[in-house]
Order: C-alpha cells, then sequence, then structure tokens
C-alpha cells in the first residue's frame, strides 16, 4: 500500500464505523476493557507505558464524575487510591476493571444523595442570610477535596446558597408578569425540584452500561483528550455528523431557566414542521421517546440539553411523544407525537454570498463561501464539502468575482481527503499536509489538481473554533503563500488523527460483544507543509483580530494531557510563492488602524479583560445587594452600547445602503436555478458577561467579517498595483 493510499484508508477508518459481527448477547464490559486496553497500550501514537498511567485513569474518572470536588472527600480519595492508584492498569489487562468502576460509581451515588437530602432539608428551613460578607469560587476546578464530610457539607451548604440567589436574581431579572404566566414554584422550591432531578440523572447513570462508558472514557481520555471510549450510540452520533445527515424531529432547543427545554427553533420542512403543532417557544417538559411503546414519558425538568437531545433523535419512522407546554400560556400541557425522520441539515452545508461593493473606481464583486464542517459521507459517496464548494465556487467565477473570502469560522474539521482536494482549488500541484504514525514514518499528501480552479486574491477568516481540517486548509494556504489568513490571535491546535476501532470485532470469537463500542484512537500528527505542528499552538492568522474568544480558555492546550507541538523537516519539493505578493505589512497596518477605530472591537476587547479579571478573581458573592449593584453595573454598560450602536448601526445601514449589496445563494438554490436573494440579517452573538444589543448586524456582516471583506479589498487594490 503506498503513503497515499495508507493515509487515505485511515482516515476512512476514522470516518466510517464497521459493525462488529453479530453475537448473542450483551458484551462483559470487564473483556471491553481489557481489549480497549490492548488496543491503547499497542495502538496510541504517543507509545506511554500504560503500566504508568494507573493514577491518571482514577483522576481522570474521578473528574468525571465530581468536576466541582463537592460531593467525594479527601477520605475518599484516599481510599480510592490506596485500592486502585497503581493498580488499574492490571485490572483493566486482566479484565477486571468493572469492579473499581462500579465501586467508585456507588460511592458517587451516596454522597450525591446525601448531598441533595441536605439540600432539601436547608430549602425547607427559613430563608438564607444574603445580607454577609460571603463569596465562594466561581470554579472549583483547582481547588481540593473536602476533609471529610463535615467539610463537605458546609461547602455544599455555600453552594446551595448561592445557586438560591442565582435563581432570585434571575427572577427579578424576568419580565413583569412572566412568572404568573408560566406558574413557577418558588425559588426554593425550584431549586429543591433541581436538585432531585440531578439524583435522578446519577441513579440512571448508575446502569452497568453507564457506568462502563464513563469509565472507559476515563482511561482513554488519559491518554490524549482525542482518545475516547465511544457506546453504541455514541458511533451512530458520529457517523450522522460526518454525512450531515440527523434522524430526529427537526427543533433547535436549549435549557430554560425554569426547569423545562425550550423549543428555540423549527427546523424548516423537517419533521416537527411537517407535523405542525410544536412551535418555537413551547417548553417540553416530559418525553416518551418510544411514542407508545414500553417506557413511560420521562420527566426532564432541569435535565441537561444533551440528555433531552439524546431522547429526542432516534431511528427514521419511530415515534416520540413530547408534553408541551405552549408558547401561548394557555394553561395544561399538550400532548405532540411526531415521527422522527431526515431533518434537513442546510446551515450545516457550505453557502455563498456575492457581494458587491460600489466604490469611487466603479463597483467591486467579492465572493463569500461560508464552510461549517469539511463533511464526507464515504459510505454513499453522494455528500462531500469539495463537490459543494466547487459549485459554489463555479457560480462564483460566472459572476466574475475579483476576490474570494472563505469563513472557516467554527469549523471543526472532518474528511482530510476534502483538506486535501479544495486546496486544490486555489493552488498549483502543492503538498498540503504531512503526516507522521507513532514510528516516525512521514508520508505528504498534495493536492494534485493540474490548474487551481480559481487563481485570484485570496482570504481565510477563522478563529478559536477553526479545527483539525480547517487547520490544515489554512495552514496549506499560509505556508505557500496563497492566501492571507484572518481572525482570532490562533485556531484550536489540533494536530493529532484519529481512527475509529471497533472493539467487538477484536474480541475473542465466541465471546459476547453487543454493545460492546468502539475506540477512537490517535494514531498519527500532521504537520504543515514548513514542517512546524499545529498541535497546541494552531494556525497564527497573519492578521490577528479581537475576537468573542478571547479571554476563554477554549484550545487544545488547554485540555487534560494534550500532546506537545514539535516540528519535523520541510515536505519534499515545496516551493512556496512569493510572499510579498501578499502585501502582508500593508494589509496589517490598515487593518491595525480600523480595528483601533472600531467601538464593536473596543467592545470585544473591554469584554476578554473583564472575562479574564473575573477568571483570575475566581470569586462569586453571597452578598445580594452586591449581586445586585454588579447586575446594575453590567446592565448600565450593556444599555450604553446599546443606545450607542443604535445611533451607529442606523448610520452604517444607511451607509451600506448606498455602498453595499449581499446576495446569497444556498446548494438547493443551484440546484433549482433559483436567482440572486438578499441575505438576511445575521443575529449578534451572545455575551458571558454582558447582555448583547437588541439590534442586528449592519448588513448582516458581524465585525470580523467585515473587517475581512475590508482585508480582502485592500488586497485587490494592493495586487492591481502590482500587475
Amino acid at each position: 500500500m503506498t503513503p497515499r493510499s495508507r493515509i487515505f484508508a485511515t482516515f476512512c477508518a476514522a470516518l466510517v464505523f464497521l459493525r462488529a459481527p453479530a453475537s448473542a448477547g450483551q458484551a462483559d464490559f470487564n473483556d471491553v476493557g481489557k481489549c480497549m486496553a490492548i488496543a491503547l497500550q499497542n495502538g496510541h501514537f504517543a507509545r506511554q507505558p500504560f503500566s504508568r498511567l494507573s493514577s491518571r485513569f482514577l483522576e481522570n474518572y474521578l473528574k468525571a464524575l465530581d468536576p466541582g470536588k463537592l460531593f467525594f472527600t479527601r477520605q475518599d480519595i484516599d481510599r480510592f487510591e490506596q485500592s486502585y492508584g497503581e493498580s488499574l492498569d492490571d485490572l483493566l489487562l486482566k479484565g477486571e476493571c468493572m469492579t473499581a468502576a462500579s465501586d467508585i460509581s456507588r460511592t458517587f451515588g451516596l454522597r450525591v444523595a446525601a448531598r441533595v437530602e441536605e439540600a432539601g432539608r436547608l430549602l425547607a428551613a427559613p430563608p438564607f442570610d444574603f445580607t454577609q460578607d460571603e463569596s465562594i469560587p466561581a470554579s472549583r476546578k483547582d481547588a481540593t477535596w473536602p476533609r471529610d464530610e463535615s467539610q463537605a457539607m458546609i461547602l455544599w451548604r455555600q453552594q446551595v446558597k448561592e445557586a438560591l440567589l442565582a435563581e432570585i436574581l434571575r427572577r427579578e431579572a424576568a419580565v413583569p408578569g412572566q412568572e404568573s404566566a408560566t406558574g413557577e414554584k418558588s425559588p426554593g422550591e425550584k431549586l429543591a425540584a433541581r436538585y432531585r432531578r440531578v439524583l435522578a440523572d446519577v441513579e440512571a447513570d448508575s446502569a452497568p452500561a453507564k457506568v462502563a462508558s464513563t469509565f472507559l472514557s476515563s482511561v482513554a481520555q488519559a491518554f490524549d483528550p482525542h482518545t475516547d471510549y465511544m457506546n453504541t450510540r455514541d458511533v451512530e452520533l458520529f457517523n450522522e455528523d460526518m454525512r450531515n445527515e440527523i434522524n430526529g424531529i427537526g427543533v433547535g432547543i436549549r435549557a430554560d431557566p425554569n426547569g423545562a427545554t425550550l423549543i428555540r427553533s423549527v427546523v424548516r420542512n423537517g419533521p416537527a414542521d411537517r407535523q405542525g403543532s410544536l412551535q418555537p417557544g413551547d417548553r417540553v417538559i416530559a418525553i416518551d421517546p418510544d411514542g407508545e411503546g414500553p417506557r413511560e414519558s420521562l420527566d426532564i425538568l432541569f435535565m441537561g440539553s444533551d440528555r433531552v437531545a439524546e431522547l429526542i433523535r432516534g431511528s427514521a419512522g419511530t415515534p416520540v411523544t413530547l408534553s408541551v407546554e405552549p408558547a401561548t400560556g394557555a394553561p395544561g400541557a399538550a400532548t405532540i407525537s411526531i415521527l422522527r425522520g431526515q431533518v434537513p441539515v442546510e446551515e450545516s452545508l457550505a453557502s455563498a454570498q456575492l457581494i458587491r461593493v460600489k466604490g469611487d473606481s466603479g463597483e467591486r464583486k467579492l465572493g463569500l463561501i461560508t464552510l461549517p464542517s469539511f463533511y464526507r459521507d464515504f459510505e454513499k459517496s453522494r455528500t462531500a464539502c469539495s463537490l459543494d464548494v466547487e459549485k459554489l465556487l463555479l457560480r462564483l467565477k460566472g459572476e466574475a468575482i475579483d476576490g474570494l473570502l472563505i469563513d472557516l469560522r467554527g469549523n471543526g474539521g472532518g474528511s482530510l481527503t476534502e483538506v486535501e482536494r479544495m486546496t486544490g482549488f486555489f493552488t498549483r500541484p502543492s503538498p498540503v499536509v504531512q503526516v507522521k504514525d507513532g514510528y516516525g514514518k512521514i508520508a505528504v499528501l498534495e493536492s494534485t489538481a493540474d490548474d487551481p480552479l480559481y487563481g485570484g486574491p485570496l482570504v481565510v477568516l477563522t478563529d478559536r473554533g477553526s479545527a483539525s481540517a480547517s487547520e490544515i486548509f489554512a495552514a496549506a494556504l499560509q505556508d505557500d503563500n496563497r492566501a492571507v489568513i484572518v481572525g482570532e490571535a490562533a485556531t484550536f491546535g489540533k494536530g493529532t488523527v484519529q481512527v475509529i476501532k471497533d472493539l467487538g470485532s477484536s474480541m475473542p470469537f465466541f465471546t459476547a460483544r453487543s454493545g460492546a463500542g468502539a475506540l477512537r484512537l490517535t494514531v498519527q500528527k500532521f504537520y504543515r507543509p514548513s514542517g512546524l505542528s499545529t498541535q497546541n499552538r494552531g494556525v497564527i492568522p497573519d492578521i490577528v483580530l479581537p475576537g468573542p474568544g478571547d479571554g476563554r480558555e477554549r484550545g487544545e492546550s488547554d485540555l487534560d494531557f494534550a500532546l506537545g507541538p514539535d516540528r519535523i523537516a520541510l515536505a519534499p519539493a515545496f516551493h512556496p510563492l512569493d510572499r510579498n505578493r501578499l502585501f502582508i505589512p500593508e494589509l496589517a497596518r490598515k487593518s491595525a488602524a480600523r480595528v483601533a477605530a472600531s467601538r464593536d472591537f473596543t467592545y470585544l476587547l473591554e469584554d476578554a479583560q473583564r472575562l479574564k479579571q473575573f477568571i483570575a478573581t475566581n470569586r462569586v458573592s453571597l452578598n445580594l445587594e452586591r449581586r445586585r449593584e454588579e447586575i446594575g453595573a453590567n446592565a448600565a454598560t450593556a444599555k450604553e452600547r446599546d443606545e450607542e450602536r443604535r445611533v451607529r448601526f442606523a448610520g452604517m445601514a444607511a451607509a451600506d445602503g448606498e455602498h453595499l449589496s449581499i446576495d446569497s445563494f444556498t446548494l438547493a438554490d443551484l440546484a433549482g436555478g433559483a436567482a440572486l436573494r438578499q441575505a438576511a440579517p445575521e443575529p449578534l452573538p451572545e455575551k458571558d458577561l454582558l447582555s448583547g444589543p437588541a439590534l442586528p448586524w449592519p448588513g448582516g456582516l458581524d465585525p470580523q467579517k467585515r473587517e475581512a471583506i475590508a482585508v480582502l479589498g485592500d488586497l485587490i487594490d494592493a495586487t492591481g498595483r502590482a500587475i
């Protein structure tokens, strides 16, 4: 097998799960753990000694169960370390790991039950005193375990007090009359119900399969953040995501402060939209995932959105029944039954815009392609982002565009095959990425297109959410000096390659293997054509812009046990273009002047600084008046910004009306021969500390996109002068 075909097969394996041969009976998770341990020991890229990782396995499992260090005590931890701290590796390889996993899980359930019982007692007693000068850590990630149950209950009392204070403040900020319309219970009653839901979730997670899933994931993730155990449902969802194919009812959901799950949106032409009863704003309070099947309706109050989504999604053609409080405020809950089906995912496919900019020298046409992921269906070979981008690019070329912007913000990656082909749209035959395996062997993948599909000025927009395949694409174009990269300080920094290993097929032939799941295993690292690794460091843009992600810990380097960066030699036969053709110093100077003059970028910098200070301080006050003052100060700042933006946005909209025209088109529009249509405004992003303004971005262009368009205009001008 050639290096090229070997890498192609590797990435196919990473995207397609091959089902294990049928075998009667549920797999014994002791056997699954042994099989996974052998695969980790023999196949992980880093070749870490398995025998030295036992304490890390334990640390990860405890963190997965109790990340805030509120339930276990130091006494518990000492017992776990004495019993399992140096033996989990042996227990895994001997096929005896579930005894330890179940013991720790059982202890966790007892501690949660005790905390919930105490919460009920506290909330039924006279109210807390919120006049004291008291505070607690905002995050207990780096805190120590409470010494014993006595100290744990003191910490727990503070947590309950803070949760009750937050509920009181939330209600003070609610729209007048909303509470009576929704029939909310008192803050204490609502909080008690929430804690009961926590206990119910923990009890549900004590089932053997759930315990095994959490424990085996903790073991796998001790090797690196992207190595993971996947249960059978995880695998199904993974394959659906890669195919851009979702089986459900077609709704967007989010947690409602009252405990219900709010229907945020209904996907057009999806199963719920066709059924017609469910509307945005409705609140789901219970779900029967089997429709009229054997399971009763499950109360989902204060259930996490991920768990709710799991109940809603399912095989096409199967029913799901929802108990819904209508958004109209009508009394009682309606029962709505919907047949699941394939949900249209147009918003997750590539799309494009044609931007006409009028200036003194005439009209300039700019193309914008937005790519949410590098998707590909390896099974049917009908869905591939490179095919979609090619169609959009040809349509834009038909409009004689002067420059192109590719928006990869939030693009978490996908298929390397698609990256390889897409890079060829913009370059001559050239190295795209180098891949090294655990034995040190290096293969180079190249774009093979004879001639680029588009050879004009090119800008790529990234952010901290651009990861993996997105980083390969951006880095290849940056190393080749083919495009100007614009965006937040760095991309995510995922420079590793995973394959999906079916554990059931690796188990002994006569062993029960149903539900064994799979192992997502890191087997390679990728490197830029220049030899640099994007691992941890990401891709550093040529022109850095302030972004909503500034101030947050949300990159690869912030994850536990992330592999480190390194570098290898320059790819053979790599001859980049002349970097002077990109005019980076000139473009950066002009961009910096615009950013410095932008109020919106100034707001982002202020928010980032405030967030950094909050994280560094790591304290939350339990004094009611002080919290009111903090909320009031934030509200005043948000109001001041809204008022300033209202005036400024009106002026920007008027100027856009004279000088800017934006038309959008999707793949469906191309297939149906639809004409270009005016772009819809984009919503403003949510803020962490300050409420976002109520106005849409002028022209539907957020600050980063607007600035990237300006950089593209500068590149076109500079390129024109150089000809």
